[in-house]
């Protein structure tokens, strides 16, 4: 077994760096439009999608409502599952602040948005413009954080089961498994007949997973030398470099410190050692930039080689996949910053303070926005913008200063989804203390 996940384990990281070679010395060219850019890297895009992003995303849904309901009928005790919920929550509340607290220190501190030339500016207010007049209007037009927050709850009392699985809604998923795994174990023995069926189904959904892992070197191949022919490294050390830096360094605080510290004083596990033991969930998170194309990879790394119980696999990241956004949340934060400072603003602790809360509570109302975390961030501009408003000859950043950030999104989006999923495995691990396998193990954590 373990041969083979080393030998995995190379063939990954061999993916990764021939992605990279490719990407950049046989896709990527300067002189070429966006269109052709687009048009010469588009079939890497695709091969690398049909290869292992579909296919992961094909039992993505199954593996969800197979995984929540193995590990609430497991539990098998409503107050124990109540302690697991709040638990998780408040995990994943506390990390989220400190992460997008850590963000908006470094760029308080770095000022990467300083110095930033006016013609990289003005071009990238004519890119921001156009993604603005496509998506901008979510904002406007569904009331910004509030009608996020509307969102995620009519998305946690869906209407119709099957609609909310054919059209990929996890969180309708979860929160309607929940509901019918408490109900089986009301039922009693009459319910005991599904949960074995639903165990034997998860358990088949594992083995597939196994299976979609060994092609993981072929799609992060294609999808790295994808990302990287889309922008070329060199775009990364130019007038941007300072923001990349910024964002990259705050992941990177975030992801080997404050994590790690956090895993070992909760459970005095070695951080890193557990890091390594879940590297192929690592490794396809930062290849496919989905955290819910991760998932069924992250369940069976962290189960079957990170000590963590099924029980919590099955509960903490499903969730997380949808609702805990560390990477997300630390990036915005930065982001937001950098593009205030390249327009010249000069921010007070009232606008780092905003930005701190809406970006956490931005980062959870990512599941229900359109567009994700682009949306998201307009958000932010807007609520720092109200705290402008008051203020003497201040206009408020115009939206279309998004564009500022486009041009390198796709590869902090990598590196932010690692983070994501990463916190999300150590909050499984952490959890696992109270919600263990085994019947002695579970008496004593709820003793």
């Amino acid at each position: 077994m373990q041969k083979k996940t080393n030998l995995l384990t190379a063939l990954i990281i061999a993916g990764l760096a021939l992605g990279v070679l490719i990407g950049h010395f046989f896709l990527w060219d300067s002189t070429a439009t966006p269109e052709k850019i687009a048009e010469v890297t588009g079939g890497w895009k695709t091969a690398g999608e049909l290869v292992l992003i579909r296919p992961l995303k094909l039992i993505t849904i199954p593996l969800i409502f197979t995984s929540v309901m193995v590990g609430i009928t497991s539990v098998g005790d409503a107050r124990k599952l109540g302690v697991i919920g709040v638990a998780t929550l408040v995990f994943y509340l506390l990390t989220m602040v400190l992460a997008v607290g850590t963000g908006v220190t470094l760029g308080a501190t770095i000022k990467p948005g300083d110095g930033i030339p006016p013609e990289v500016i003005a071009q990238a207010q004519s890119t921001g413009a156009a993604v603005v007049a496509e998506r901008g209007q979510d904002v406007a037009a569904g009331g910004g954080l509030g009608a996020a927050w509307i969102n995620i709850l009519r998305l946690m009392i869906p209407e119709n089961f099957v609609d909310a699985a054919a059209s990929g809604r996890a969180l309708s998923i979860i929160t309607a498994t929940i509901v019918l795994a408490i109900g089986l174990l009301l039922a009693g023995k009459e319910g005991e007949p599904f949960i074995r069926v639903v165990q034997s189904l998860h358990e088949a959904l594992m083995i597939i997973v196994r299976f979609i892992l060994w092609l993981m070197p072929i799609g992060v191949l294609l999808l790295v030398a994808w990302a990287v022919g889309s922008m070329g490294l060199k775009n990364l050390a130019g007038a941007l470099a300072a923001y990349v830096v910024t964002v990259i360094a705050g992941l990177g605080v975030h992801m080997f410190i404050a994590l790690p510290l956090v895993l070992f004083i909760a459970t005095r596990v070695n951080p890193y050692k557990f890091m390594w033991s879940i590297r192929s969930a690592l490794f396809t998170a930062f290849g496919t930039s989905s955290s819910m194309a991760t998932l069924p990879v992250t369940i069976e790394a962290t189960s079957d080689l990170g000590g963590c119980s099924k029980r919590s696999s099955g509960i903490v990241l499903p969730l997380g996949a949808t609702v805990n956004m560390d990477g997300t949340a630390l990036y915005q934060g930065i982001a937001v910053i950098f593009m205030f400072q390249a327009f010249g603003y000069d921010l007070g602790f009232a606008q780092y303070l905003v930005i701190v809360l809406t970006a956490t509570l931005a980062a959870v109302g990512a599941a229900g926005v359109p567009g994700g975390s682009l949306v998201t961030t307009l958000i932010i501009i807007n609520a720092v913008n109200t705290t402008l408003a008051g203020v003497d000859d201040v206009d408020p950043l115009p939206l279309a200063a998004i564009g500022l950030v486009i041009g390198v999104d796709r590869i902090l989006d990598m590196c932010r989804t690692t983070v994501n999923v990463w916190g999300d495995s150590v909050g499984a691990r952490i959890i696992t203390r109270i919600a263990p396998d085994t019947p002695e193990e579970r008496e004593k954590a709820f003793a």
